[in-house]
């Protein structure tokens, strides 16, 4: 089995992912939070200092667009690509309203012959300029029958991976995913297709493939926020003696990350209390420890709260907290 981590928007930039790398077992694949690349300006600081290629070691990175627009695309494809990668991922997946409002994501699917012509559009220039593209979509916008006519569309293309979060937009992040339709995927697709989506315990991936043997590529998302043992769990491999001390280590990466590329300490508290919302969910907290790292002001008081959370809480990974 192969893992990914999922791109999560102002989490899993280059800290995150350098630190996740570091400390435990290591994804085979790394997406980046989405690029938006604007029609004059290209990327932001933000977005070039999360891909370039110092930044990204020894793992296998792959950034991703976010665009409905096949200039847009092409352009920071290209300048992708003079950078070093040869494949980026396209986002079709992003439920989030202030992205489908605009007709990107998952708001795309709702234009099947805007997105036909986006293909037409890009595929030949990446093929000329050899650059690979996997896609991350949704069954489409309501209703899961639309995913039937996109996995057609994207079939008559040489996508290098289809990634499948088998939701439709309207769901966001409720309701189960729709086991039927990826394996339809799977059944249909002319590329290799991984599955996204409720992963949240180590026997998520077995079970998964009792239902889908073919099943080889899976993406982790918010199971991994909340337990970053969760892909050595998966093989069954259990943590360890070490495992807090290798938590502590994976959180000391990230905080002196954000310390030294961060202007102030509210950039960094904002940072490091958004991780502990996902993180906390390991340790057998009953919600005092989380309110003193969320009441911190400074970071001297952010310091004092986590040093408590280690010294004091165990590791619950049971599960019972992450379900």
């Amino acid at each position: 089995m192969k893992y990914y981590l999922a791109p999560m928007e102002g989490i899993t930039g280059y800290i995150y992912r350098n630190a996740y790398h570091s400390c435990f077992r290591p994804m085979d694949k790394y997406i980046t939070p989405f690029l938006a690349p604007k029609k004059n300006s290209g990327f932001s600081t933000r977005e070039k200092e999360d891909v370039l290629l110092q930044h990204n070691q020894g793992a296998y990175t792959v950034p991703q667009i976010l665009t409905n627009r096949a200039e847009d695309f092409l352009k920071a494809a290209c300048e992708l690509r003079d950078m070093g990668y040869q494949e980026i991922n396209l986002n079709l997946g992003c439920p989030s309203p202030t992205v489908t409002a605009k007709g990107k994501g998952a708001g795309f699917l709702g234009n099947p012959q805007e997105l036909r012509a986006f293909l037409e559009q890009i595929f030949p220039v990446l093929e000329k300029e050899h650059i690979e593209l996997s896609i991350k979509t949704r069954l489409g916008v309501s209703e899961p029958e639309e995913f039937a006519g996109l996995l057609s569309l994207y079939n008559e293309f040489p996508v290098k991976e289809l990634i499948v979060h088998p939701r439709v937009l309207t769901d966001y992040y409720k309701n189960g995913p729709n086991l039927g339709a990826f394996l339809t995927a799977v059944q249909q697709a002319s590329f290799p297709v991984c599955y996204n989506g409720n992963l949240f315990m180590p026997d998520a991936v077995s079970r998964l493939k009792e239902e889908i043997p073919q099943l080889n590529l899976v993406m982790l998302g918010r199971g991994v926020l909340m337990n970053p043992f969760l892909t050595e769990q998966m093989e069954k491999k259990e943590p360890g003696a070490d495992a807090k001390k290798r938590l502590e280590q994976f959180h000391s990466m990230i905080y002196e990350g954000y310390r030294r590329v961060m202007p102030g300490e509210r950039p960094v508290l904002f940072k490091m209390k958004e991780l502990w919302s996902y993180q906390m969910r390991l340790f057998t907290d009953d919600g005092s420890y989380m309110k003193q790292i969320r009441k911190a002001q400074r970071l001297s008081q952010y310091e004092t709260a986590v040093k408590s959370v280690f010294r004091s809480l165990e590791l619950d990974f049971t599960g019972e907290r992450r379900a």
